[in-house]
């Protein structure tokens, strides 16, 4: 289960502020990514809220407090397994753990923030698995998911970041020819996001750089992909599409070592 620990003793900032800088970085294990100058990454980013996932950890196996920071974390029951963390400067009204639907809630897979203007969401999108094995649970994740952030976004406009496992449109691959109906680029996975995109949430990466192509944030392992920036996009920064006016910028660290992903970043301010 999720719990709130590592809490801080310093002041955290109120929310009164110009403009809020939001990291989300997929870290697959945070224990190894700790031991790559994840601390210095971290501070020289200077965000406002960092939303971390894949964290594959379990309560108390790692220490990790920065100053002026709150941090809030969701374990997995499955050790090693998922999980997500968020950091953040501002003290939020309410946090959430989960979509409240059992089937999901096992995982560790989301963090939500109500903060004053806006809810923060965190999450780490199931992967369908090699030979489409757990493709059918990820439909139906993904319709319980659009749901969950349709009734937030009811009360006031959503942030939603994360690994969501799926290229949305073939030039947020390398490869799509030969990777189309591959798990995160599914036409079924596709489609789920355009529905979601369709229900009033924006990709602030691809409204704002409609054509940049080799723009990617996660690159396998294997054959010196990201050598070669063989890559995907699948970490996404949405937000309600009335939230869109405040963001002012949504960029793609990929100088940023440590994991197979690497951290993606959108800067809210006024409109």
């Amino acid at each position: 289960m999720a719990h709130n620990i590592f809490l801080c003793k310093f002041a955290v900032r109120n929310i009164n502020i110009e403009t809020m800088k939001f990291i989300s970085w997929n870290v697959n294990g945070l224990r190894a990514v700790v031991g790559k100058n994840f601390r210095e990454t971290f501070e020289e980013l200077d965000a406002d809220f960092v939303c971390l996932q894949e964290t594959k950890l379990q309560e108390g196996q790692l220490e990790l407090v920065f100053p002026e920071y709150d941090s809030y974390w969701n374990y997995a029951e499955k050790k090693g397994y998922s999980g997500t963390a968020i950091f953040t400067r501002h003290k939020p009204l309410n946090v959430t753990y989960g979509i409240g639907v059992e089937e999901h809630d096992h995982e560790g897979r989301v963090i939500t923030l109500e903060m004053e203007g806006f809810y923060l969401v965190n999450v780490y999108v199931p992967n369908s698995q090699d030979g489409l094995r757990r493709l059918d649970y990820r439909m139906q994740w993904e319709d319980d998911f659009r749901q969950y952030l349709l009734s937030l976004d009811a009360q006031k406009p959503v942030i939603v970041c994360g690994d969501m496992n799926v290229a949305h449109q073939e030039i947020d691959l390398k490869n799509p020819k030969t990777n189309r109906m591959n798990p995160g680029f599914t036409d079924e996975e596709r489609e789920k996001m355009t529905t979601l995109l369709g229900n009033g949430f924006t990709d602030t990466f691809r409204h704002l750089h409609p054509d940049t192509t080799d723009a990617y944030s996660w690159w396998s392992y294997r054959f010196h992909a990201r050598e070669k920036n063989v890559g995907w996009r699948i970490d996404y920064f949405l937000v309600s599409d009335r939230l869109m006016p405040q963001i002012q910028d949504a960029s793609i660290h990929a100088d940023i070592f440590g994991s197979d992903h690497c951290p993606v970043e959108i800067v809210l301010g006024a409109s």
